[in-house]
């Protein structure tokens, strides 16, 4: 079968490797659909700083059962699944109470651990999700920045009537937005400083969407919300400037979420945090809950998938896929590699 590596920054090669077979416990998929994600890119350019070379990519996919290993009862062959690309060690603290998101020796294929580029790839049953039938494979790709979404979504509580802005706009910044009114948000405000990306989110169900470099985001808070501003802010731009807005109009009391991934140390005001005495919260990846939400969310036709799938392309056009995006970066918001067809 083949497998794609990225032997250093820039480099992609496809070697053929031999098929493994399922063992006990075991479920062999064939590989439909990979997405690329902001931390891939990050890997493409060398600047991902927990990954090596060489790597094999790919932890958005959805695909087909080929063959199921003993033991192995919940699935059937030709079932569509998506599949949980964290390895965690089962042992430390967050393991043992449920948070295996934060395990203390996490590996995520495609960055630690080999991921699923590869036209098969056998993984643990645990890691598979089952996909309605009437889904589609671009659609399952797109579960993983879903239920990185959801989670971050629910990382608030109860979330149902409450009024929640969002700085940034782009895929996770939408699905956070989609996923709150999804899940019972009253009103959703989205920023960002690109008139495309705002335009997709309103497409997609926000009811406010506000240029941050034509109109100050405190002021964008009292137009949508009133007085009494957010409930919530989730940033997921990670920047010192998203995070000082965030700080600076928040309500007293309220709480902020960060959600991106910061490049570096932050500077932000912590004087104003703690005299306004907000609470900073924080978001990592998901848990099979979260995955599940997804999944249920997309069956009720709460989220629009399709209008953020940007372009499709042929697995052995990988690097092309990678040199689309460095040019259309603007506009790009989820491309979608086609393992399969």
């Amino acid at each position: 079968m083949l497998q794609q590596v990225m032997t250093k920054p820039g480099e992609i090669v496809f070697r053929e490797i031999e098929r493994a077979v399922p063992w006990a416990g075991q479920i062999s998929v064939r590989m439909m659909r990979l997405g690329i994600c902001g931390s891939d890119i990050h890997v493409y350019h060398g600047t991902h700083p927990f990954t090596s070379y060489p790597v094999t990519q790919g932890h958005e996919v959805s695909g087909i059962i080929d063959a199921i290993g003993p033991g192995v009862e919940m699935f059937r062959v030709g079932q569509k699944v998506t599949i949980q690309p964290q390895v965690v060690c089962g042992k430390c603290h967050p393991c043992r109470h449920g948070k295996y998101n934060l395990c203390e020796e996490l590996k995520v294929m495609g960055f630690q651990t080999t991921g699923m580029a590869s036209e098969f790839f056998v993984v643990d049953a645990e890691k598979v999700l089952a996909l309605p039938e009437e889904m589609s494979f671009d659609e399952g790709a797109m579960l993983e920045p879903l239920a990185v979404a959801v989670h971050a979504v629910r990382r608030f509580g109860e979330i149902e009537g409450a009024d929640v802005a969002i700085l940034g706009a782009g895929p996770i910044g939408n699905l956070v937005a989609q996923a709150a009114k999804g899940l019972g948000a009253r009103r959703v405000l989205i920023t960002d400083v690109s008139d495309y990306r705002l335009e997709l989110a309103k497409q997609c169900g926000a009811d406010v969407a506000v240029n941050t470099r034509n109109k100050d985001f405190g002021e964008a808070l009292v137009e949508t919300f009133g007085p009494d501003k957010a409930d919530v802010i989730y940033d997921c731009a990670a920047n010192d400037i998203t995070m000082g807005q965030a700080i600076k109009y928040a309500r007293k009391g309220s709480t902020i979420i960060l959600v991106g991934v910061y490049a570096g140390m932050a500077k932000v005001d912590l004087a104003v945090l703690n005299d306004h005495e907000l609470d900073l919260n924080t978001t990592m990846m998901y848990r099979q809950e979260d995955f599940e939400g997804a999944i249920q969310l997309v069956k009720e036709g709460k989220i629009r998938l399709q209008p953020l799938m940007s372009k499709h392309f042929a697995f052995q056009d990988f690097l092309s896929a990678y040199q689309y995006i460095d040019a259309n970066c603007e506009t790009t918001m989820k491309v979608l590699i086609d393992i399969q067809d």
